[in-house]
C-alpha cells in the first residue's frame, strides 16, 4: 500500500538519516511507494541502480523488513514499457520501467505516448550520461526530456542529487492523480552514484499542478447541480448513457453500475470503457462507434439526452461531430480534465470532479426527491434494436470465422478472464464477442492504435493477478511487432493463453484497401510470408503450442487450451476475407454505418468510396 505524505510526515521514516547512494534511494522511494515489480533492461547508464535493485532483494530475502522487488527483463525496452502499462491498467497501480539512456531511453517512446493517449500511470526512469557530459553526444546520450516533453504527462531530468528523492515521489504522485498518465524521470549516472543522507519524506513543490487537482477535488456536485440535471433526465423520453475509459481510470465503475441499475438508464461505452457496466447486464448495449453494435450505434442516433461519463467524443465515436446523436436535446457530460469540456461536443450541463463520488452524490439526490423516469417505451424500443440488429456472421461458412473461435472462447471464460489484444481485426472482433463481468479485465491500446500492445501488456497483467486466466488476441501482423516477448512469457513461466488469429496480413488495412481503395492491397498481403509461429512458440518453451484450421475441431482445441495449466499458443486460420462489422467509414455518420451481409440494417448501407482528405487510421 503507497505511503501517504502526511503519514510520512507524522512519523520519521525508520531509514532517515542513513547515508545512501542515489541509487540506493531511488529504489527504497520504489519499495515506500508500494511498488511490485520493475519491468526494464539494463545498460551502462542505469547500472548503479540496477545493482541498487539486485543489493535490496538479496537483503529483503535474508530478513529485510521489507518484500523483494521482482525485475522482470523483456525482450526489448517497448516490451517493458507495454508491460508496466498492462500491469497498471490491470491493477490500478502505477507500472514502473527501468531501462537505460540512449535507445533504452527512446525505445519507451511509443508506451509512453501511448499511456499518455490512453491515460494509464507508468513512471519511467531511464538512465543518462553524467551530468558534465549531457549535450556533448556521448555514447548512449539521447535528449529525454526534448523527446518526451510533448508525449508524456510530466518529465524530470534531475541534476541536484539532492532532490532526487523528492523528484521520484512526485513523479508517482503526477502519474496518479488526476487525469492518470506516464511520468518519465531522466537520471544521470552521476546522481546515482552520489552519496547523501536519505530523508525518507519530501515532495517537489509543484504548486500549480496541486491546485488543479485540489480543485477538482473541491469542486462537488451542489443540490442545485443535481436538480438542474435531474430536470434534464425528467424530459428525455430516451436517455442513454456513454460510458468511456475515465470510468475505469476513476474506479467508477460500481457507482456508474448503481447510478444506471437505479434510474434504469441504458449504457453504452466506448473501446476503452468496456467494463464499466457488465456486459451481461441488460442495461449494456456493448460499445458504440465505428465497430460498435448496430443496435447501440441506433440506439445513440434516437436518443434524446445523452450522458457522457469520463468520454472524450474521439474521432471514433464522433467522426462527424455535428451528426452524432442528432436527435440528443441535450447533452451532460462528466468529466476530471476541463479541456474535455466542448472540446468537441457542446454540453448543456457538466462538472469536472471526482467521478465515484459526484456519481454517488447524484444518486443519493434522485432517491431523496423520487427522480426515477418511466422508460418503459424507450426499454421496449432498445429491446428491438437488439432483435432486429443483432450482432451476425457467417456461420455457414466452411472456413474458420474469428467470431466462432471468439464465441468458444468465451464460453469457457464467461466474463472472468482478462483480455489483452494487438491492433487490428482481432482487436475488434475481441471487443465485440468478449463478455466483461467486471473493469480492468479488457486491456487494449485505444487511442495510439498500437500494434504489439497485447502480448507484453499480458504479461504485465499477469504479474497483477497472479490467479487469473490472462488471455493474449493477437493478429498475426501485430503479434510479430513484439513477438520476441514469447520467451518472457515461459522464462517466467506465466501461464498465459496467446491466440493468433491468422488471416495472413494486416486485416484491418486489407478491409480499407478493398472497401475504399478499390482491393489494391498495398503493402498489406502476407501470404507469401513463411512464418511458422507454432514453431516460434515451440522455441521458445511453449508446452502447449498448436496450429487449428478445421473448423470441427474448434470446440476440442480451444477447450483442450484453455484447460492447459501452463503458457499456452494457438494459432487459428480464419478466413482470409472475414470483415469487422459494423463499420462506420471515415466522414460517414451512424445513418451511414456499413452493417456487412449478416446484421440487418434499417437503412440502405452507404456506398463505400474514396477516403478522400479523411486519414486512413
Amino acid at each position: 500500500m503507497t505511503t501517504s505524505p502526511q503519514a510520512l510526515a507524522a512519523a520519521p521514516h525508520p531509514l532517515a538519516g542513513k547515508r545512501m547512494t542515489g541509487a540506493e534511494m531511488i529504489v527504497q522511494v520504489l519499495a515506500d511507494e508500494g511498488v511490485e515489480v520493475i519491468f526494464g533492461y539494463s545498460g551502462g547508464a542505469i547500472l548503479p541502480t540496477y545493482d541498487a535493485v539486485f543489493r535490496y532483494n538479496d537483503e529483503q530475502r535474508n530478513g529485510g523488513r521489507g518484500e523483494p522487488l521482482p525485475l522482470i527483463v523483456p525482450a526489448n525496452e517497448q516490451g517493458a514499457g507495454f508491460m508496466a502499462a498492462g500491469y497498471a491498467r490491470a491493477s490500478g497501480r502505477v507500472g514502473v520501467v527501468l531501462v537505460t539512456s540512449g535507445p533504452g531511453a527512446t525505445n519507451t517512446v511509443t508506451p509512453v505516448r501511448d499511456s499518455m493517449a490512453d491515460s494509464t500511470p507508468i513512471v519511467v526512469l531511464c538512465g543518462q550520461v553524467p551530468t558534465a557530459m549531457i549535450g556533448s553526444d556521448a555514447f548512449q546520450e539521447a535528449p529525454v526530456s526534448a523527446i518526451m516533453g510533448s508525449v508524456a504527462k510530466h518529465v524530470f531530468l534531475v541534476t541536484d542529487p539532492y532532490k532526487l528523492e523528492a523528484t521520484i515521489r512526485t513523479a508517482f504522485e503526477i502519474a496518479r492523480t488526476g487525469r492518470p498518465g506516464p511520468v518519465v524521470v531522466d537520471l544521470p549516472k552521476d546522481v546515482q552514484n552520489w552519496t547523501g543522507e536519505f530523508q525518507g519524506t519530501g515532495l517537489l513543490p509543484v504548486p500549480g499542478y496541486r491546485q488543479r487537482i485540489e480543485a477538482v477535488r473541491e469542486n462537488v456536485l451542489t443540490a442545485a447541480d443535481c436538480k438542474a440535471f435531474f430536470a434534464l433526465l425528467r424530459a428525455a423520453e430516451r436517455p442513454l448513457i456513454y460510458a468511456g475509459g475515465g470510468v475505469i481510470n476513476a474506479n467508477a465503475a460500481a457507482a456508474l453500475r448503481r447510478f444506471a441499475q437505479r434510474f434504469r438508464l441504458p449504457v453504452t461505452t466506448t473501446l476503452m470503457g468496456i467494463g464499466a457496466i457488465d456486459t451481461t447486464d441488460p442495461l449494456s448495449l456493448r460499445m458504440l462507434g465505428m465497430h460498435g453494435s448496430a443496435y447501440a450505434n441506433y440506439a445513440v442516433e434516437d436518443c434524446d439526452f445523452l450522458i457522457s461519463v469520463g468520454a472524450r467524443f474521439d474521432d471514433r465515436v464522433a467522426g462527424v461531430p455535428e451528426k452524432f446523436a442528432p436527435h440528443a436535446r441535450r447533452i451532460a457530460h462528466f468529466d476530471i480534465d476541463p479541456a474535455e469540456i466542448g472540446k468537441v461536443k457542446r454540453a448543456d450541463w457538466h462538472h469536472v470532479g471526482v467521478l465515484d463520488r459526484d456519481l454517488e452524490a447524484l444518486l443519493a439526490w434522485g432517491e431523496r426527491h423520487h427522480q426515477a423516469p418511466d422508460l418503459a417505451t424507450w426499454h421496449e424500443e432498445i429491446a428491438g434494436l437488439r432483435r432486429r440488429h443483432a450482432d451476425n456472421y457467417d456461420r455457414a461458412s466452411e472456413l474458420i470465422q474469428p467470431h466462432y473461435v471468439i464465441e468458444e472462447l468465451n464460453r469457457h471464460t464467461r466474463g472472468e478472464a482478462i483480455i489483452t489484444t494487438g491492433v487490428g481485426q482481432h482487436q475488434m472482433w475481441a471487443a465485440q464477442g468478449f463478455d466483461f463481468r467486471h473493469p480492468r479485465l479488457w486491456l487494449t491500446s485505444g487511442s495510439m492504435g498500437t500494434m504489439g500492445f497485447g502480448l507484453p501488456a499480458a504479461i504485465g497483467a499477469q504479474f497483477a493477478h497472479r490467479d487469473r486466466l490472462v488471455i493474449d488476441i493477437d493478429g498475426d501482423a501485430s503479434l510479430r511487432m513484439n513477438i520476441g516477448e514469447l520467451e518472457t512469457v515461459t522464462t517466467y513461466d506465466l501461464p498465459i493463453k496467446v491466440v493468433v488469429l491468422n488471416n495472413f496480413g494486416d486485416g484491418m488495412v486489407k478491409q480499407w484497401q478493398k472497401l475504399f481503395y478499390k482491393g489494391r492491397l498495398s503493402g498489406s498481403d502476407k501470404s507469401l510470408h513463411r512464418k511458422d509461429f507454432v514453431r516460434a512458440a515451440q522455441a521458445d518453451g511453449f508446452g502447449y503450442a498448436a496450429r487449428l484450421d478445421r473448423k470441427a475441431d474448434v470446440p476440442r482445441v480451444v477447450q483442450e487450451f484453455i484447460a492447459w495449466r501452463g503458457p499456452a499458443f494457438l494459432e487459428v486460420i480464419i478466413d482470409p476475407d472475414a470483415g469487422v462489422y459494423p463499420m462506420i467509414g471515415p466522414g460517414m455518420a451512424y445513418d451511414q454505418m456499413i452493417t456487412g451481409d449478416f446484421i440487418a440494417s434499417r437503412k440502405p448501407p452507404a456506398e463505400p468510396g474514396p477516403a478522400g482528405g479523411t486519414s486512413m487510421f
